[in-house]
């Protein structure tokens, strides 16, 4: 079946949507002058600079930091979660389903306000763990989506049967279900990373003095500098972000999950 040529044209016109501002950031960041498209020159010294620049390592050692641990957490409490949705039945189940996907749909700054206002202002919280906790809670509904739908595409008889034999869940769960949804799991664990990664609405609210992240660094530098090295950086995080998914869309096949 061909493919007809309107159908083409939307086809390029949503890759041009997609890709073109990634396209006109990096050529943006090779501007010898200031932040300009056509740039004015060429240069990588944005990307020498952007390296060299304290408070963005700091900066991104925070963010690595909280998206690895909160995402390592929702996976932790997310997979036994989906298990029980997935594999028992009982009264309001979508409800229950709604309520671990529903931080997906409230605003993120509604999220972020909440845990300022009543975890860190009135329990005295540190504002570090209170960032792990607003994380935490905007990347379960995405762990909790990608790993039910890898147990519905299991055949629950394998379960079935070990549970008949007299293997505990605990058993089932580690020694079953994890190797056969681990691609599922691993999908989940990369989705929920870059969310936290680049967040900045729970961000906004969740950070002090010494503690802040690596998108919102990136805003307040250019509030004071209008260069390309921020330019230059979002460059580099964005070819790491593609890099991540594709490496492991090839050695794992994740493209079903995304």
């Amino acid at each position: 079946m061909k493919t007809s040529w309107f159908c083409r044209i939307i086809l390029f016109t949503v890759l041009v949507f997609l890709v073109g501002p990634s396209f006109i950031l990096f050529v943006a960041s090779l501007s010898e002058k200031t932040l300009s498209f056509p740039p004015q020159g060429f240069t990588f010294k944005w990307y020498t600079k952007a390296f060299s620049i304290r408070m963005f390592k700091d900066a991104f050692v925070t963010s690595l930091l909280i998206a690895l641990t909160s995402t390592f957490t929702g996976v932790l409490f997310g997979i036994p979660a989906s298990y029980a949705i997935s594999r028992f039945p009982f009264r309001k189940k979508e409800l229950l389903k709604l309520a671990f996907l529903s931080p997906a749909v409230v605003p993120h700054l509604v999220i972020g306000y909440a845990i300022l206002r009543f975890l860190i202002a009135r329990l005295n919280i540190p504002v570090l763990f209170g960032l792990y906790l607003g994380h935490t809670l905007i990347v379960f509904p995405y762990i909790i989506r990608v790993t039910v739908a890898s147990l519905s595409n299991l055949d629950s008889s394998i379960d079935e049967a070990a549970i008949s034999l007299g293997a505990p869940y605990r058993t089932v769960l580690l020694r079953i279900i994890l190797p056969n949804i681990r691609t599922g799991v691993l999908a989940a664990f990369i989705l929920g990373f870059v969310t936290s990664f680049n967040n900045v609405p729970v961000s906004l609210f969740l950070t002090g003095p010494g503690v802040t992240v690596l998108p919102l660094q990136m805003m307040s530098y250019v509030e004071y500098y209008y260069d390309p090295t921020v330019a230059a950086l979002s460059s580099v995080l964005v070819t790491f972000a593609i890099g991540v998914v594709q490496a492991a869309e090839r050695t794992l096949g994740l493209s079903k999950y995304f």
